[in-house]
C-alpha cells in the first residue's frame, strides 16, 4: 500500500480503465472550506480500492485544468464511491466541470441501513463495519498552504481507503433490508443536489409545500 502524490492532474496512464472496463474508483476532496463556489478545490483523492491512493493537489491560482484526472473521474462506465458525495460531486463540478458520476454514497447508505443509530460519519464506520480506527484530527486543517505534512496526506488518503469494503457491506445490507432501489434513485439524483447546492438551493427543500 502507498500514497501517491501529484501536482495539479494525475499522470499519464494512472487509474486507467483495464479490459474490463475499469473498477469502481473511491473518491474524495479537501477545500477551503463548505461553500463551493468560495472554498476553492484544493485536493482530489483517488483509489481504485488496490492498496495505493492518489492525491492530486491544486495551486491557489490552479486552472484545473487535469486532463487526466478529469478523464478519470468522469467515465461514466466507473463507479465512483463516496462518503457524503454530495459535497464532493459540487466541489468537482464547479472547479473541474466534471460530472463525477455514476455515484455510490456510503453515508446515504448508512442512513437507510443503519437506522438504529445516528451516527453515520466516515470514522464511525470504519469502526463498526471494519473494526479499524482512523483519526480525524486534520479534517479542519489549512488545505490551501504551500506544504501538506505527513499527518494532512495520511488522513486525505484515508478517506478513500476503506470505501470499497464498505460498499460490499452495504450492498449486502440495502438488499437485505430492501432498500436497493431505493439507494440507487438517491445516488442517481445527487448530482442533481449538488447542482441545486451551487445554484443556491442548499438550504432550501424544494419538494416541501412551504
Amino acid at each position: 500500500m502507498a500514497v501517491y502524490f501529484h501536482e495539479e492532474d494525475l499522470p499519464d496512464g494512472v487509474l486507467a480503465p483495464g479490459d474490463d472496463g475499469g473498477s469502481a474508483l473511491a473518491v474524495d476532496t479537501e477545500t477551503m472550506g463548505l461553500v463551493t463556489p468560495r472554498d476553492r478545490l484544493c485536493l482530489v483523492q483517488i483509489s481504485d480500492g488496490g492498496g495505493d491512493e492518489h492525491l492530486v493537489r491544486f495551486s491557489p491560482d490552479s486552472n484545473y485544468d487535469a486532463p487526466n484526472l478529469k478523464a478519470v473521474l468522469g467515465d461514466p462506465n466507473r463507479v465512483k464511491l463516496y462518503h457524503f458525495a454530495r459535497f464532493d460531486l459540487a466541489a468537482i463540478e464547479y472547479y473541474l466541470g466534471v460530472t463525477a458520476a455514476p455515484v455510490f454514497c456510503t453515508k446515504i447508505a448508512s442512513k437507510l441501513t443503519r437506522t438504529y443509530t445516528d451516527r453515520h460519519g466516515l470514522k464511525n464506520l470504519v469502526e463498526e463495519l471494519l473494526g479499524e480506527s482512523i483519526s480525524k484530527q486534520q479534517q479542519s486543517s489549512d488545505w490551501g498552504g504551500p506544504v501538506l505534512n505527513d499527518a494532512q496526506r495520511e488522513y486525505a488518503a484515508s478517506d478513500v481507503r476503506y470505501l470499497h469494503r464498505m460498499k460490499t457491506i452495504f450492498e449486502e445490507r440495502l438488499a437485505r433490508e430492501g432498500r436497493t432501489e431505493m439507494a440507487q434513485a438517491c445516488f442517481d439524483f445527487l448530482p442533481t443536489r449538488a447542482r441545486l447546492d451551487i445554484a443556491g438551493w442548499a438550504d432550501h427543500d424544494i419538494f416541501s409545500h412551504a
